[in-house]
């Protein structure tokens, strides 16, 4: 009786993930076909093409012709791009190619993101969850761009779910999976090396997991991540993916942004910057060097006004949680677009007070979410990087239907 009870059980969570899979795909593919990127863009086409023509994953050539190894864009999706470029197809059908895989990890990532619900909501609000999701017009949007996020979506759910596998069952596998993940995600976001570290520690004081399982998760991240982190201690003699933090901290804390509370499209280069930059050697250490000035001169702008680039700093993290207020890009402002993110930004808000804050798993939740919106209030942010808080969201979101629907409608 218990065994068919429990085959029942799996049979329907079969049917409800094939579901959303082909329901996320069905609402997607249209969307690429009318609203769909054209062509390579921008960083995008330049390291592809590098790739593809030279062998090497280059951002920027110097007049005397030396080819800049890439420090300035994580590498993974830029391979990930590249691997398409085998299938030999013309730019339009290369495209094409590109947008309908990310259409697919879209659509397996809410099926993931409704096992992950799984773990605190019943079947029902997962569902809803996991529908709103994939509905949600700022993610169904993503899939039609050539941009990283809705990779980097498809491996945070991914890491997120097998971070609660290792703790409900503490296998190897899901230690092996998880670990993996971990060192892909270094390859893809900068940042996300800070939210593994936290991930991991957390694992050990809360959850108890022991320091030999511990050690494996970290060596199989390293492991992962080493042959882009080898090439880059070989050329340039320094272990790191990426060298844009300073810059980044920069193009969130200087002067005109203050000035005009807008990170977006007002990174303006003062006439003094412009000089030591150029003085700055055009060798291989260029990108390293000009980030550390960089770095240099967002400290001394902090330093000098400590108490306005806090209170920005803060702007940055509500208008994070909910909408960019002056934001300039006029396909931000359609009702479709904000409103869903104002309402979200609400419920999820008031589903975060309602949590159970006794529970681990919930916990780990809320300080991954304020971790990224620390990292994020600091540097700058473009609307597409709300795309990385909204399953938190949306969980939160789900807590508040909880609370409803046992306060309301409970039998």
């Amino acid at each position: 009786m218990l065994l068919n009870s429990y085959h029942q059980t799996k049979s329907k969570e079969i049917y409800v993930l094939i579901f959303l899979i082909l329901f996320s795909a069905f609402i997607r593919i249209p969307v690429i076909l009318i609203y769909g990127d054209l062509s390579l863009e921008h960083e995008w086409k330049l390291l592809v093409n590098n790739l593809i023509e030279h062998g090497q994953l280059v951002y920027e050539t110097f007049d005397n012709g030396m080819l800049l190894p890439n420090l300035w864009m994580p590498p993974l999706y830029a391979y990930y791009l590249y691997c398409f470029s085998f299938f030999g197809l013309e730019d339009q059908n290369f495209i094409r190619l590109i947008l309908l895989s990310q259409v697919l990890l879209a659509s397996i990532s809410v099926a993931m993101f409704y096992k992950v619900n799984k773990l605190f909501f019943s079947q029902k609000v997962s569902f809803y969850n996991s529908v709103l999701f994939s509905i949600f017009p700022i993610y169904v949007y993503a899939s039609c761009q050539i941009s990283s996020i809705s990779l980097q979506v498809f491996l945070m759910i991914l890491f997120f779910y097998f971070f609660f596998k290792i703790i409900d069952k503490k296998n190897f596998s899901s230690i092996i999976l998880f670990s993996f993940i971990s060192g892909l995600l270094i390859l893809l976001r900068g940042e996300f090396k800070i939210i593994i570290v936290i991930s991991i520690f957390y694992l050990f004081i809360f959850f108890k997991i022991s320091i030999k399982k511990i050690f494996l998760i970290f060596l199989i991240t390293l492991v992962t991540a080493s042959p882009y982190l080898i090439r880059n201690f070989i050329i340039f003699g320094k272990i790191t993916a990426v060298e844009t933090s300073g810059y980044n901290l920069w193009k969130g804390n200087h002067p005109r942004a203050l000035q005009n509370s807008r990170v977006e499209g007002s990174e303006m280069v003062s006439e003094n910057l412009k000089k030591l930059n150029d003085l700055i050697p055009r060798d291989k250490f260029y990108r390293i060097n000009r980030d550390k000035l960089f770095f240099d001169q967002a400290v001394k702008n902090i330093i000098k006004k400590p108490l306005e680039y806090l209170i920005f700093s803060l702007k940055k993290a509500i208008s994070f949680q909910f909408i960019i207020l002056n934001s300039m890009d006029p396909r931000y402002w359609n009702p479709l677009h904000y409103l869903p993110l104002l309402l979200l930004g609400a419920t999820s808000l008031v589903g975060l007070i309602l949590s159970d804050k006794k529970s681990y798993k919930f916990n780990y939740l809320i300080l991954i979410f304020f971790t990224i919106i620390i990292i994020f209030s600091m540097v700058s942010i473009l609307p597409r990087y709300k795309l990385i808080i909204l399953p938190f969201q949306i969980i939160f979101t789900g807590v508040l239907i909880k609370y409803f629907k046992e306060k309301f409608f409970a039998n």
